[in-house]
């Protein structure tokens, strides 16, 4: 699994307990979910199909640094399927777990589309291109 994003928690990040909100955290990982689906399937236009069980292990409190890492592990006919996990570096704990995200990639009028693919790229090649 790769870890590309990192975030500073901010006080605008906190609950009333003054550790991280999960609301801001799954925010966090629905973005960069879906930054990493539009990459791997080419499509701009990609929806969150599941976000399966939170395992929510730690926590991380004002001015902690926190990791992102996501990897596919599925693809579907119109589908990407991926975990992610998230760690604190500061504290070097896990932060939580997602055992399952699927993003689907949609047309214009949000109807599921065809990708083609069936493994991961590490490249931006898949991104779709403006015609002149």
């Amino acid at each position: 699994m790769n870890f590309y994003t990192r975030k500073w928690v901010r006080p605008e990040d906190l609950n009333a307990n003054g550790s991280l909100f999960g609301g801001s955290l799954l925010r966090w990982i629905d973005e960069e979910a879906a930054i990493y689906a539009i990459i791997q399937l080419g499509n701009h236009r990609v929806v969150t199909k599941l976000i399966s069980e939170i395992d929510f292990q730690a926590s991380a409190r004002e001015g902690d640094l926190i990791e992102m890492g996501l990897i596919a592990t599925q693809f579907g006919r119109t589908s990407l399927s991926m975990k992610a996990r998230v760690r604190n570096m500061i504290t070097r704990k896990t932060i939580l777990s997602i055992e399952k995200i699927v993003f689907v990639g949609v047309d214009e009028d949000g109807t599921p589309v065809p990708h083609g693919y069936t493994t991961i790229t590490y490249d931006r090649d898949r991104m779709p291109h403006p015609q002149p």
